[in-house]
């Protein structure tokens, strides 16, 4: 009987070897059981081959039982699982997630704060970042790592040799690029989920309002101060949340302007451009490689909690980073009521 075992255990290893289907192995198991209960029931008892099968069909029929016994069993609780699926109720199909969607943001969905409706705004939010450099970098890859459905990029710029120093998101191989095209390609390989929108031009009077108004929040990463005064008048305009921040060398500024919701607007805490020479630029000044990273992760940080409406965000305040010394700050702003852009 043993012999005759190892020889069923042989054919479905080899069946499964060669790539053979499960109905076919199986089968092949099927026709040896019946060959040897045929064995039993024709040749006479002592006979050679009988006795070298087990001598007796008996355990061969109760073996054929018992597998019955399971393959009934295992067919039946099946129909009934799909029977119990046939009757849950479909899933909405505005923001409703794939499996594999559930597996990448699991750790999102266990935090108390976040869960799986806040995993759900983040999936219907739109967002708009101006700027593909030091600070966007940062905010488009985890954005898009957070699962925020649509992410656009505005930026007219091409990638440079001495952007990788802190701009992570660009690569060697993508120099002479466009920035708004080598952040896509590294946000859709990031996350193949996200709907990225780059836009290969500079931010003008004419077109910002028709394009903000496609998105949720408006995230500025640039570092000149008129680009920030034509993205906070638009925002405000348009009654949108701006998280905007900005560096240099070592030292870093955060906060979320919002008239709208009573926080101030940028021109408020900011009312006049500093003079020439004042506040030098990354190119001008130098700034340290993981400067942007730290501050564009922070911005990341902020738009993920204004979304979901996790925790206590930064509207109101403004943040103040010191890398140099590891130092952080936080002060009060408020309206001021002779802004020239929220102003009463």
């Amino acid at each position: 009987m043993i012999s005759v075992l190892f020889l069923g255990v042989a054919l479905f290893a080899f069946g499964t070897l060669f790539g053979a289907s499960m109905r076919l192995r199986l089968g092949l198991l099927g026709a040896l059981w019946a060959l040897v209960v045929l064995i039993h029931l024709t040749l006479p008892a002592g006979a050679d081959l009988r006795v070298a099968t087990g001598g007796d069909a008996r355990p061969w029929l109760v073996l054929a039982a018992v597998a019955l016994i399971i393959w009934g069993y295992r067919a039946g609780l099946g129909r009934l699982r799909a029977k119990a699926q046939s009757k849950a109720p479909a899933p909405a199909a505005t923001g409703t997630f794939s499996d594999a969607e559930l597996h990448r943001y699991a750790r999102h969905m266990m935090l108390r704060e976040l869960g799986g409706p806040g995993q759900k705004r983040l999936k219907e939010a739109k967002v708009l970042v101006i700027g593909a450099g030091g600070l966007g970098s940062p905010i488009m890859l985890y954005l898009a790592a957070a699962g925020v459905g649509t992410i656009g990029v505005i930026d007219d710029d091409a990638v440079d040799a001495t952007n990788l120093q802190r701009q992570v998101i660009h690569t060697d191989q993508s120099i002479g690029m466009p920035k708004v095209f080598s952040a896509q390609q590294q946000v859709e390989a990031l996350n193949p989920y996200v709907e990225f929108r780059p836009y290969h031009r500079r931010l003008t009077e004419d077109d910002a309002a028709a394009l903000f108004s496609e998105y949720d929040l408006v995230m500025d990463g640039t570092d000149n101060f008129d680009t920030r005064y034509l993205v906070n008048r638009v925002v405000v305009a348009q009654g949108m949340p701006l998280i905007a921040a900005a560096l240099t060398q070592w030292e870093g500024q955060l906060s979320i302007y919002d008239p709208a919701r009573g926080a101030p607007c940028f021109q408020c805490v900011f009312p006049e451009r500093p003079a020439p020479g004042l506040v030098p630029s990354c190119a001008e000044a130098g700034v340290v490689s993981a400067l942007p990273g730290v501050m564009g992760t922070m911005m990341a940080l902020e738009a993920i909690k204004l979304i979901s409406g996790a925790g206590e965000t930064l509207r109101g305040h403004l943040m103040i980073y010191d890398g140099l010394y590891a130092e952080t700050r936080k002060m009060k702003i408020t309206r001021r009521a002779d802004c020239q852009v929220c102003g009463g």
